[in-house]
């Protein structure tokens, strides 16, 4: 970050921006970034503001049409996406030929069978939320094929309501403060680790950033961290954390082996398991092994989930230990420090992302229940810490409204976010979802816009094939980014430093306002989807009237109306900023998580089918899921170190989220550039399993399994389990023929499993490999460069007599 006296100020303007990764000060020259500083609210600002500097390289100049497509219409040699060269067209004429083929589908094959790919990480600006534009114009369009849930918390979305009968969202913003803790716990045990970098971002904007002073201030009054996961530095080092290492994925059968010895050993809270929580007696018969019959109790329906679910074995710590790779005795030992202390458990995201990984979650709030701490200040279940920087603030964020978004029409059906492979690879084909189920529509058009499955989806090779299917592909993009390389209609959009917008940062309004001009041809999203909305029909609808500017404007005044003290809109452009009322700093009101229900659980009974915590659930049992019993359990994933697959894959690998960008997003970028070794995503590997494999510091290697392969740069780190390496996300995808990512994505590694039939999650955790040295001159990396771009005359040379396939645009 660039200090202000580093900065000339001759012709120099100053505007603020907000991100997901906090709140910046960018001075700009003739619309070029001259340097990023940290908003002057926010004590600890992200290093990754650096990154907004290159903005304007690897742009998508203007709009462009994959050259089959173009000169032979939808469907045309979908097998060619990602190799096929671009043909630059006038904006009149791709938003043509995009309105055609949108009334085309929708008139051939109806609205399901147009996909709306969105994803809500593009900007943090209110207005600017690509998303929800997305969802606005296409519900005036008459619906499409939607899809629900996020890749980052799935699961636990899925499993959350039905555990204390509220939204995971929700729980989210009432977990026990950090004020709360520094006071009153002792132990923090952290299943995945509190990995300080994911504690500078939140969804929708980062304010100033406290999470680290919190941790050193809860440190300094004697709370002690524990981190359990396979990464010793998953965790800020001002915390002195303890580490138990663990087998990745197997955190519930450390859980279950916890409660056992604490039922053993007299040391669980019965009178909390009777007066606050249902069905305490048939999770204890499974965790002790007293068969199908204890377990089930009364329950007369089908069980299919029992060939899945071990009954008659006890879940000891002895048989913890033996799937954990976790020491019997410190089993019992931490059993013994828990209930001796007010311990809170925490669980991270990256529990939940994994096969069954429904399950962490719900087993971690059984294991606070035994503890009988649940509600207590200090103690009991929390989640999220270490995943995102507004956890534990003790109040809820201030709200900002955004573009309005009509209700959802009936017809098209919703998918589970992270199903789209088997979408597209199944039309027609039934699916289950949190108690639903359907049948995957016939996908003929994707529209994409704000995200990037070729970052975040697993099993590349495989959508790779699946993304052959759709006859058309449209992409709303700034960057050559991964997807819009594999699309056939690409339009350039501009990024946050191109537009003015408003930005919520937890207790504050951010006036974003425009650095620089558009670069090349690039529009505003509301532009295009303006004016692709008057190609329809709805162009009135859709904008109201107003420009994007005035609608910025109108979502201030909303706000504004709640807040009469908030100053007049060109005052809060002129100040930049506008602290939200009766805010205090973030982790300081005190709040403890289902604290009145713990206080009052007949007049304050939990929104659930008993009124009380539910460690069994009737509702999931009806479901009849052979992949999520019930109650909380342990089920085997499909592979595992020292179970399935790893025989074959004995190193477990741990995709993570990366300390030198956001996602994938700017990858191109110094901070992220800055990281790589060999020119490539770095993959830490402990001295132990490097040496076994010859593998020096600083070489080229590949990881590989059955679903594909990649490169990547060996950075030798005893920080982590000997059995595990870590590649993190976001490295943009660059496939060889042969289908290996020359730039090292981990999902060229990952499997396309749902987590179970109820969350239908991303299980991107499960993942076993091998690792080896790469032999011989490496290839380059290619993600970086665009595509090959032909002048349009270029195109038609090559046309010959071909008839275009419907195409409004014949070349």
């Amino acid at each position: 970050m660039s200090a202000a006296s580093d900065i000339p100020t001759a012709g120099v303007r100053t505007t603020a921006i907000g991100t997901h990764f906090g709140s910046f000060l960018v001075d700009s020259r003739d619309g070029e970034v001259v340097a990023v500083r940290g908003h002057p609210t926010d004590p600890e600002p992200s290093h990754l503001g650096e990154s907004l500097r290159h903005f304007a390289e690897n742009r998508v100049m203007r709009p462009a049409v994959r050259q089959s497509w173009l000169r032979d219409g939808p469907g045309a040699a979908t097998e060619l996406r990602g190799d096929d060269p671009f043909v630059e067209v006038e904006w009149d004429t791709a938003l043509d030929l995009v309105a055609a083929e949108l009334t085309r589908v929708r008139d051939d094959h109806g609205n399901a069978s147009v996909f709306g790919g969105s994803y809500g990480w593009g900007s943090a600006g209110r207005f600017g939320l690509v998303s929800s534009q997305q969802h606005r114009f296409m519900r005036f369009f008459g619906g499409c094929t939607d899809q629900k849930g996020t890749y980052s918390s799935a699961a636990a979305e899925a499993i959350f309501p039905y555990m204390v009968g509220t939204g995971y969202h929700a729980g989210l913003a009432r977990q026990t403060s950090w004020s709360v803790i520094c006071e009153h716990t002792e132990l923090f045990v952290c299943f995945g680790g509190m990995r300080a970098s994911n504690s500078h971002v939140t969804y929708g904007g980062q304010g100033p950033h406290h999470h680290n002073d919190w941790v050193a201030r809860a440190s300094k009054a004697g709370v002690q961290f524990l981190n359990v996961g396979p990464l010793r530095d998953d965790f800020d080092k001002s915390a002195d954390a303890r580490w138990l290492s663990i087998r990745p994925g197997t955190d519930v059968a450390l859980m279950a082996g916890i409660i056992h010895t604490l039922v053993t050993d007299g040391l669980a809270d019965e009178e909390f398991l009777t007066t606050y929580c249902e069905g305490w007696d048939r999770l204890r018969a499974h965790v002790f092994g007293e068969g199908l019959a204890a377990a089930c109790g009364d329950w007369r329906g089908p069980t299919p989930w029992t060939d899945a679910v071990d009954y008659d074995t006890p879940k000891t710590a002895q048989w913890a230990a033996e799937v954990t790779g976790v020491d019997a005795g410190d089993i019992v030992e931490l059993a013994h420090e828990m209930a001796r202390k007010r311990t809170l458990v925490n669980l991270s995201l990256s529990t939940q992302r994994a096969h069954h990984g429904e399950q962490p979650y719900w087993m971690a709030l059984a294991l606070a229940c035994v503890l009988g701490q649940v509600g207590l200040p200090g103690g009991g279940y929390a989640f999220s810490f270490g995943t995102q920087g507004n956890t534990g603030a003790g109040q809820a964020r201030a709200r900002i409204p955004g573009l309005p978004v009509p209700m959802r029409q009936p017809g098209p059906p919703t998918i589970a976010v992270s199903r789209i492979t088997e979408m597209l690879e199944g039309p027609r084909e039934p699916f289950d979802f949190d108690g639903r189920t359907g049948r995957f529509p016939d996908v003929r058009l994707v529209y994409w816009s704000g995200g990037n499955p070729f970052h975040h989806h697993q099993d590349l090779n495989r959508l790779m094939q699946a993304w052959q299917r759709p006859e058309t592909i449209v992409v709303q993009e700034p960057f050559w980014s991964s997807v819009a390389r594999r699309a056939d209609i690409v339009l350039p959009a501009t990024t946050p430093l191109e537009r003015n917008d408003i930005g919520g940062a937890e207790t504050m309004l951010i006036a974003m306002a425009a650095v620089a001009e558009p670069v090349g041809e690039s529009q505003d999203d509301y532009w295009i989807f303006a004016r692709l909305a008057e190609r329809l029909g709805f162009g009135e609808q859709f904008t109201e009237g107003r420009t994007a500017d005035e609608w910025v404007e109108v979502i201030y005044e909303i706000h504004r109306a709640a807040d009469p003290e908030a100053p007049p809109y060109e005052e809060f452009r002129r100040e930049g900023y506008v602290m939200a009322p009766g805010m205090a700093l973030m982790g300081d009101p005190e709040q403890v998580f289902l604290e009145a229900f713990r206080s009052d659980p007949d007049g304050k009974p939990l929104h659930t089918p008993s009124g009380r915590i539910q460690l069994w659930n009737d509702k999931i049992a009806e479901y009849g899921y052979d992949d999520c019993p019930p109650h909380p359990a342990w089920m085997e994933p499909f592979e595992r170190l020292g179970g399935a697959g790893s025989d074959r894959w004995p190193l477990h690998l741990v995709s993570n989220q990366p300390v030198a960008r956001l996602h994938s997003q700017f990858d191109h970028a110094a901070p992220s550039q800055a990281t790589k070794v060999a020119g490539r995503e770095p993959v830490r590997i402990h001295p132990e399993t490097a040496a076994a494999r010859g593998i020096s510091d600083g070489d080229v290697v590949r990881l590989y399994n059955d679903r594909g392969a990649c490169l990547a740069g060996a950075v030798l780190d005893d920080s982590l389990l000997p059995e595990a390496v870590q590649l993190s996300t976001g490295a943009w995808y660059d496939p060889a023929p042969d289908g290996t990512c020359r730039a090292g994505n981990p999902n060229t590694l990952t499997a396309d499993v749902g987590t179970s039939r109820l969350g239908q999650g991303p299980s991107a955790h499960t993942c076993l490999v091998e690792v080896e040295r790469y032999e011989g001159k490496p290839p380059p990396v290619e993600s970086y460069a665009p595509p090959e771009i032909l002048p349009l005359r270029d195109s038609r040379a090559t046309a010959g007599n071909q008839t275009p396939n419907r195409s409004p645009c014949s070349v």
